[in-house]
């Protein structure tokens, strides 16, 4: 099964909107919605996509990217600028991987300004900012995801101005009973919003993965445990980036990493390809 309907039925949930609402909202039925969520059906077009994204508040180029969809953006490019094609395919043929497209994203970024607003809310929202090496735990064996967020809970509340364990805990247990935690393609997320908390995380590297009930049927392998003040649209972004990133291939970039800052630099190299 697909990932991507596993991300778009986290993230509907996560925002508050039923299946039957956005259902309504975008003029399709309530089945075909579930089943597209179940991974049944196959993703939805750029189009329904975007209006999606719109439905839930998100920007439409993380939907798109989660979908492995083309942007309309990227579209009107190719038309208008056709040579651009070429040094996609090269680009594919040399098989270039993540540290790779950051190294050539870096360069373009310093020599060409851009010409162009592109709606995309990653940077704002990165996760790497939010880590430290305290707050990555490798390898873990545990029988249960309330395992993982207790020892997280415990490294997240020895920062300053942070709720004991216990609170962060429990919020991380009610938030799983009320969405879940898998975005899809072996990676979770939850957030705890307690009052007076600062914004950070928390990364956990579980081995061996756990069994989910998720629609993509994927083993976690990899979780993250946001902490907020509040549940606002912060939150959702948040979560979306985490999205964005599994499907940009984290659960495989943070197999077998040595140490914790190597797992946080990962991350950060993986959230630099735009």
């Amino acid at each position: 099964m697909s990932h991507v309907g596993t991300t778009l039925r986290r993230l509907r949930l996560e925002s508050g909107v039923s299946l039957r609402d956005l259902a309504r909202r975008l003029g399709v039925s309530s089945a075909y919605l579930s089943r597209v969520e179940h991974g049944l059906d196959a993703a939805p077009t750029p189009e329904r996509l975007e209006a999606i994204a719109s439905e839930l508040g998100l920007p439409a180029s993380l939907l798109l990217e989660v979908g492995h969809r083309v942007s309309p953006f990227v579209e009107r490019y190719l038309e208008h600028e056709p040579q651009a094609a070429p040094l996609f395919l090269e680009i594919a043929a040399r098989g270039l991987g993540a540290e790779e497209l950051a190294e050539v994203q870096r360069y373009v970024a310093r020599r060409f300004p851009k010409r162009a607003a592109l709606e995309d809310g990653a940077g704002a929202h990165r996760l790497s900012p939010l880590l430290d090496t305290e707050r990555v735990v490798l390898a873990l064996h545990c029988d249960a995801l309330e395992d993982a967020y207790q020892i997280a809970s415990a490294r997240l509340a020895a920062l300053p101005r942070m709720p004991d364990a216990s609170v962060l805990a429990e919020a991380f247990r009610a938030r799983e009973e009320e969405v879940g935690a898998g975005v899809g393609a072996g990676v979770g997320v939850l957030c705890a919003a307690v009052a007076g908390a600062q914004p950070r995380a928390a990364l956990v590297l579980l081995a061996p993965p756990l069994a989910t009930d998720a629609p993509d049927a994927e083993p976690l392998s990899v979780l993250v445990l946001l902490v907020a003040p509040t549940r606002s649209r912060e939150t959702l972004l948040r979560v979306a980036h985490v999205a964005r990133l599994a499907a940009r291939g984290m659960a495989s970039a943070l197999r077998d990493v040595a140490h914790p800052d190597e797992a946080r630099q990962r991350v950060a190299t993986l959230e630099l390809v735009a």
